[in-house]
């Protein structure tokens, strides 16, 4: 494992100016090549990390080919999208598309979750546009045309995205249709995302149908929002019961609904590393993939939220 000396990693975000990792007191940083960093506390000393050599660390790449990570990467770029692509160096931007290319190849070629990819191109599109209108007066890094080359590749990606037609797979075995209704509504009430519930039930008529129960969507707006929220924006059907289904997508509008992920960036507290867990060494031999010296590590390991990521590096 090589660790980079700390002199050697004294990055500045931006002229004059220096993000610190953490919760920052006083850490000092070394980047580790392995996929993981190392945050060392050392009072003497003082380490700097952007988010760009951290995004280049972290080994994203390959975090695209786990489908428990998938839906991790892309919220992490697009929240970069939407407010951190100035702080970007250009060799994070060139690894930051490079990411982006290969995780719409895998849609295309997947057919996996093409809404999630739809929305970050659709953010990252938006972001493009204004800040080449107003080039000269926001940080922009790199050429000018090597940005608008990129706003028309994203173009192309969401064209492809809209052509994309889903295989229909030619099975002779048991569909999804075929299961009791039980199993099918249990399946729905495991959905997070409403969105979900309703492409699902656009599948067979008893879907449709098991997707518009009440209970459903008041059980997912009971999981996502507060009660003290309904009140403020309570939406009645004709018949003067509360419309659970309007209402989530109300809520969804004016108040930030849980995210779930199957994996996230893991932070040990115990050494301050920051790291993606090794769930096939954890399941063979009970090793995470980072050698930590507490006596109970697994306690000593936090989730990283894709925005809990981005605010480590905020000044």
């Amino acid at each position: 494992m090589k660790t980079y000396a700390v002199s050697s990693v004294n990055l500045q975000a931006k002229k004059g100016k220096r993000i610190t990792l953490g919760t920052l007191q006083n850490l000092s940083v070394s980047i580790v090549k392995t996929g993981f960093m190392f945050i060392k506390k050392v009072p003497e000393k003082h380490g700097y990390c952007t988010l760009g050599e951290a995004f280049n660390r972290l080994d994203f790449s390959s975090a695209i080919q786990d489908i428990r990570r998938f839906n991790y990467v892309v919220k992490l770029l697009q929240l970069i999208a939407k407010s951190q692509l100035t702080s970007l160096s250009g060799a994070a931007q060139k690894n930051y598309f490079n990411i982006l290319d290969k995780i719409v190849q895998k849609v295309l070629e997947d057919q996996y979750n093409p809404r999630l990819i739809k929305d970050l191109l659709q953010d990252l599109s938006s972001t493009l546009c204004m800040l080449i209108r107003s080039v000269g007066k926001s940080v922009l890094v790199g050429n000018i045309n090597i940005w608008i080359c990129r706003l028309e590749t994203i173009l192309v990606w969401q064209q492809q995205l809209s052509n994309l037609q889903m295989t229909k797979h030619i099975n002779n075995g048991l569909t999804l249709s075929d299961l009791p209704l039980h199993m099918l509504n249990n399946i729905l009430h495991r959905f997070s995302d409403g969105w979900d519930i309703i492409t699902l039930g656009q599948v067979s008529p008893t879907l449709y149908m098991l997707s518009e129960d009440r209970q459903l969507w008041k059980k997912l707006c009971q999981y996502h929002f507060a009660e003290k929220q309904f009140c403020r924006h309570l939406i009645l059907s004709e018949k003067g019961h509360i419309d659970w289904k309007l209402m989530y997508f109300a809520l969804q509008k004016c108040y930030p609904i849980k995210e779930q992920y199957g994996d996230t960036l893991q932070f040990c507290r115990h050494c301050s590393i920051l790291f993606w867990k090794d769930y096939h060494l954890a399941l063979l031999f009970k090793d995470t993939g980072h050698p930590c010296t507490a006596n109970d590590p697994t306690g000593c390991f936090t989730s990283v939220s894709p925005q809990h990521f981005i605010d480590l590096f905020k000044f």
